[in-house]
């Protein structure tokens, strides 16, 4: 199924056996893709010599700080992909975890891993602004 075809899907179609599936493969294929350059990544850093010159050692120390700060991130991207698995296979991928509400093709097309639908975390992103504000 293509993109295309499951938007033009109709709406008591959401999270049919077929979606569920097109989702499935996308977060494989991306999860794959994020390990092999999780591994890339590490790899470069355990291959990583000090440069000789003083001056190159600050630079290349932020570099390498710059690569741990991604490679955290692409961490927590995984984790958020195994999660989004999960919940595909007890049936809960698509549903927000706030309300049980639909969280929409076109969202989980641009940000597979979603939890919660756009209302449900424009509020959660709200609360922890009022949280940081206080």
């Amino acid at each position: 199924m293509t993109k295309e075809e499951l938007l033009a899907q109709p709406s008591d179609k959401y999270m049919s056996e077929a979606q569920q599936e097109f989702f499935r493969h996308m977060l494989l294929t991306e999860r794959e893709e994020l390990r092999e350059r999780i591994d890339r990544d590490f790899q470069g850093l355990r291959d990583y010599e000090t440069p000789s010159d003083p001056a190159d050692v600050g630079s290349a120390e932020e570099q390498r700080q710059s690569q741990l700060n991604i490679l955290e991130r692409e961490k927590r991207l995984l984790d958020k992909i195994d999660q989004a698995l999960d919940r595909i296979a007890r049936g809960e991928y698509g549903w927000c975890a706030e309300t049980g509400e639909p969280i929409g093709l076109r969202r989980l097309l641009l940000r597979p891993t979603a939890s919660l639908s756009i209302e449900a975390k424009e509020r959660q992103e709200q609360l922890e602004r009022h949280v940081r504000e206080a």
